[in-house]
């Protein structure tokens, strides 16, 4: 009698386990928050956000403080004492914005590497104290080509003349540069480099997170309770998604730059948001996405701010997410 109770048991706990991992049609495995991050929005927000090709940029390490010791490396800049020929200057492109797990919003370049801004320098007047070694391990972003994307205030961009004669673009007065040891879309290694180097912010300031969960519920006195990502962003969903038999995206492309696919959060890392079906899944691109109730989520370039909610509604097909997973405000609900 008590081997037939301990084998029942067993096949109880394997189904709850199973019942579990194959919600949505995926499991829910922890995947870094990094894996999946906000692509930089360049579309009009007026579109209706149609479905197109394309792939979203690449997936980030999420490290929150890369390689913040105290002295840096052999060269006391953050990376090894030998240096060898000065690497091609690399156009700055369309600057973007991306949210970091730890560090919230942080300013890339076109090509999804983060920009970083030093300690010693000086915004007003602009002015570099990074030269020879340092600026070999720290390359200055050029001014020359450098616009603003989604997110990111033109009247912010400027540029310092160096030494050297050449143009680095500043963000608000700061000097901005890239890092020798980043060498993904989304790598933060330089984060807290000799207590000097920093993320910036899209503002020029360092980033820094503000402070709330991955997901929560804030109350809109238009649409009531709704989900918001951890800088107090909406979030949406594309009535087109499928949520069974499994989680699919139908927005890519120039929809996926104007609604920007929200990274996984640990379920932990929530607040008021219901836990069943609350997990990420993978796109056809190969990136995570997250979900609530099985539904992918999104945030909207054309929201410049929290509490901003001007995706609601938009081509009749996006929503803002309700705690449940529902379209909050959407016809019928």
């Amino acid at each position: 009698m008590k081997t037939s109770w301990r084998a029942a048991s067993l096949v109880a706990t394997a189904a709850t386990v199973l019942a579990l991992t194959t919600a949505c049609g995926q499991d829910d495995s922890t995947t870094p928050a990094s894996a999946a991050r906000n692509a930089g929005a360049t579309v009009a927000a007026g579109d209706d956000g149609n479905p197109g090709g394309g792939t979203a940029i690449g997936a980030g390490n999420g490290n929150g403080n890369g390689n913040g010791n105290g002295n840096g490396y052999g060269n006391g800049y953050g990376a090894d004492g030998t240096q060898g020929t000065t690497a091609p200057v690399t156009p700055a492109g369309k600057l973007a914005v991306v949210s970091n797990p730890e560090l919230g919003k942080v300013l890339t370049d076109g090509s999804g590497l983060t920009l970083y801004r030093f300690d010693k320098d000086t915004a007003e007047p602009p002015k570099s104290a990074c030269s020879g070694d340092c600026a070999t391990t720290w390359p200055p972003v050029p001014a020359d080509d450098a616009t603003a994307g989604a997110g990111v205030d033109p009247a912010l961009l400027g540029e310092v003349t160096r030494a050297d004669g050449s143009k680095q673009l500043t963000i608000g007065g700061r000097p901005a540069y890239r890092y020798a040891k980043d060498v993904n879309a989304g790598d933060v290694n330089g984060q807290g480099v000799g207590g000097t180097w920093f993320a910036l912010a899209p503002t020029g300031k360092k980033a820094e997170p503000s402070g709330l969960p991955g997901l929560s519920v804030r109350k809109d006195p238009r649409l009531g309770e709704i989900v918001v990502d951890r800088e107090g962003m909406t979030v949406y969903r594309f009535m087109k998604d499928e949520a069974w038999p499994k989680s699919v995206s139908h927005c890519a492309g120039a929809c996926l730059r104007k609604w920007p696919a929200v990274a996984p959060v640990a379920a932990d890392d929530t607040e008021g948001v219901k836990k069943k079906g609350l997990m990420p899944f993978t796109r056809a691109d190969g990136t995570r996405q997250m979900t609530v109730n099985c539904r992918p989520v999104y945030t909207f370039s054309g929201d410049k701010a929290p509490g901003d909610t001007n995706g609601q509604g938009v081509g009749g097909t996006w929503y803002a997410v309700s705690p449940d997973g529902k379209p909050a405000g959407a016809p019928g609900e």
